[in-house]
C-alpha cells in the first residue's frame, strides 16, 4: 500500500491509497469518490500508455508520493427522451428508478448480500447521515475503524448521487481490514457468506467509537439514538428472604427468543428478558435457583430487534435455522416491556394519543354521515327542481362552512409539551411516547446462516416500501412486509428496526 496523488482538471488530490496487490478497479473507484469521474471515463497516464482494468499494478514500481495525471469528464447531463411520452413498461431500469424515485442499490461483490442488506437498513436513519457528515477522518493511515467510518460516509454520499447499482468496493475492503473474519473464502476463492447480524453488530460498535459526539448532548449517534437501558432484578427462588440485586445496563438491540410457543415478537422479547440462573447463595451457602427479570428503563428513538433464528446443530455441525412464523407489528406499543416508572412517564401522553385517535375516527365517521346526507338531500332537491324550479337556500353555505371548520388544522393541533414527561423531553434521542413504527426489515432466506440470501426492506412512505435485493430495487406494499414473518422457504425477518412515532 503506497500513498499517491492524482492531478486532474487543474486540481491535485493527495493521500490516495494504491494497493498494488489489488485490481485497478478499486483504485479507480477511490478516484471516483473524490473527483466524481466514473471509472469508465478515467484515463490515468502510466508508462507506455493508460491504466487498464487488467493492468498489473505491482509491475509499475510506483513509489510513495507518486503523482498520476488523469483526464476525463465528471459527468454529463442526461439526454431528453426521444419520445414525448414514455410508458413505464417501455422504460429501462434506470428510467424506471428515476420516474418512481427509487434509490440506488448495491452490487453484490460475491456473497456480500449480508453487507448490502445491513447498509441499506441502516441508511434509513437521517441522524446517522448527519453524524457521518460531521466525521472529518479520511481513508488514511492504520486506523482501520476510522477508515471504515469514512468509507461508509463516502458510500452513502455516492448512493445519494446515483440511481444505478453501485459497487461498494472500498467499503468492503475497509470492512475486511477492520474485521478479518469477513475475508474468508471458499472453493475457487469465492468470498464466503457471512452473518448479517454479526456485520450489523460490528458496524454499530465502530460507529459508537468513531462518530463525533453531538455538541448539545455530548453523546455519539449510537449512544443517543440507538441505545436503550435495562434495569434487572435478580431474586433467589429458594430463599425469598435473600435481598434481591438490582442492576442497570445498556443495550443496542433486544433479542426475540423463538420457542415452540412463540407466535408474536413481543412474547419472544418478554421471554428473553426473563432468565433462570444457577449461582451460589450466601443465604443457603450452596448453589441455588435464581430468576433474573429485566425491564426497559430507557427506550431509544431507534429500536433494533434481533430474531434468534439460528442455533448450533451438533449432529450436522452447522448453524440450523428456526423457520417458525413469528408475527411482528407495523405499529408497536413497546411500553409493556418497560419498568413501572417509565410506564408512568408515558401514561399521560399515551392517554392523549388515544383521545386524539378517537377524535379522528369520530370526525371520519361524521364526515361520511354528512356526505351521505348531502347525497340524499341532493337527490331530493334534484327531484324538487324538476317540479318547482331551482331554489337557493341558506343551508348550503352553512354546511360548507361547517365542513371547512372540521378540517381546520389549527382546530386539531395539540400542544404536546403539556403531555410529554419533562425528563423524556430533555433526553435527546429517547422515545417520548413508547410508540414505534417499523422502518426497516432485514430478512434471510435459506436453511442455515452460512448460505442463503439477505434482503433489506425499507419504509418509503404510507403503504410503500423499498425492497433492496442487492442492486435490484423495487416498490412493495405493507402486505408484502407482513408476509416476512417466517414459516417456510421465503424471506423472513432476522433484524427489524423500529423508529419512534413523531407527534404531529
Amino acid at each position: 500500500m503506497v500513498k499517491v496523488s492524482v492531478k486532474w482538471s487543474g486540481k491535485k488530490f493527495d493521500d490516495l491509497d494504491l494497493d498494488v496487490n489489488e485490481s485497478p478497479e478499486l483504485f479507480k473507484n477511490q478516484i471516483y469518490s473524490v473527483t466524481g469521474v466514473p471509472p469508465e471515463r478515467q484515463k490515468i497516464m502510466i508508462k507506455g500508455g493508460t491504466m487498464k482494468d487488467d493492468t498489473d499494478l505491482s509491475k509499475l514500481t510506483v513509489k510513495e508520493g507518486h503523482t498520476f495525471m488523469m483526464m476525463g469528464t465528471a459527468g454529463e447531463l442526461p439526454k431528453p427522451p426521444p419520445e414525448p411520452v414514455v410508458f413505464l413498461e417501455d422504460m429501462s431500469d434506470k428510467q424506471l428508478a428515476q420516474a418512481l424515485d427509487i434509490p440506488a442499490g448495491l452490487e453484490n461483490l460475491g456473497n456480500t448480500c449480508y453487507m448490502n442488506a445491513t447498509l441499506q437498513s441502516l441508511r434509513v436513519m437521517p441522524e446517522l447521515h448527519t453524524a457521518l457528515n460531521r466525521y472529518q477522518g479520511g481513508i488514511t493511515g492504520m486506523d482501520t475503524r476510522g477508515n471504515l467510518t469514512a468509507s461508509l460516509r463516502d458510500l452513502y454520499k455516492q448512493l445519494n448521487n446515483t440511481s444505478e447499482g453501485f459497487p461498494p468496493l472500498i467499503f468492503w475492503q475497509m470492512l475486511r481490514q477492520a474485521f478479518p473474519q469477513f475475508s474468508q473464502s471458499g472453493a475457487g476463492g469465492m468470498p464466503m457468506q457471512q452473518d448479517a447480524e454479526e456485520c450489523w453488530g460490528e458496524l454499530i460498535s465502530v460507529l459508537r467509537a468513531k462518530l463525533p459526539s453531538d455538541e448539545a448532548s455530548n453523546q455519539s449517534f449510537v449512544d443517543q439514538y440507538m441505545t436503550g437501558q435495562i434495569t434487572s432484578e435478580l431474586k433467589c427462588l429458594e430463599a425469598p428472604e435473600e435481598q434481591s440485586v438490582i442492576d442497570t445496563e445498556t443495550f443496542s438491540k433486544l433479542d426475540c427468543h423463538i420457542s415452540i410457543s412463540t407466535n408474536f415478537m413481543q412474547n419472544g422479547i418478554l421471554d428473553s428478558l426473563k432468565q433462570d440462573i444457577e449461582k451460589h447463595s450466601t443465604t443457603l451457602d450452596r448453589t441455588a435457583q435464581y430468576q433474573k427479570i429485566s425491564k426497559v428503563s430507557r427506550l431509544p428513538k431507534y429500536l433494533v430487534v434481533h430474531f434468534i433464528r439460528f442455533f448450533w446443530k451438533p449432529s450436522e455441525r452447522v448453524r440450523a435455522k428456526i423457520l417458525r412464523k413469528v408475527k411482528f407489528p407495523l405499529d408497536w406499543d413497546a411500553t409493556e416491556l418497560c419498568t413501572e416508572e417509565l410506564q408512568n412517564k408515558y401514561s399521560k401522553v399515551k392517554a392523549k394519543l388515544r383521545e386524539v385517535e378517537d377524535s379522528k375516527l369520530e370526525q371520519e365517521r361524521e364526515t361520511k354521515k354528512r356526505k351521505m346526507k348531502n347525497e340524499i338531500e341532493g337527490e331530493g332537491e334534484g327531484d324538487s327542481a324538476h317540479k318547482d324550479g331551482p331554489e337557493e337556500t341558506a343551508s348550503t353555505p352553512k354546511e360548507s362552512t361547517s365542513s371547512a371548520m372540521d378540517t381546520d388544522p389549527k382546530k386539531d393541533s395539540v400542544d404536546w409539551s403539556q403531555y410529554v414527561d419533562e425528563s423524556l423531553a430533555n433526553d435527546a434521542g429517547a422515545n417520548v411516547t413508547g410508540q414505534y413504527e417499523l422502518c426497516s426489515v432485514l430478512t434471510h432466506v435459506g436453511r442455515s446462516a452460512d448460505s442463503g440470501h439477505y434482503i433489506s426492506w425499507v419504509k418509503k412512505g404510507a403503504n410503500e416500501w423499498l425492497k433492496y435485493d442487492d442492486d435490484k430495487v423495487s416498490i412493495v406494499k405493507d402486505e408484502d412486509i407482513q408476509r416476512l414473518d417466517g414459516g417456510g422457504d421465503w424471506p423472513m425477518a432476522y433484524i427489524v428496526l423500529y423508529r419512534a412515532k413523531q407527534l404531529d
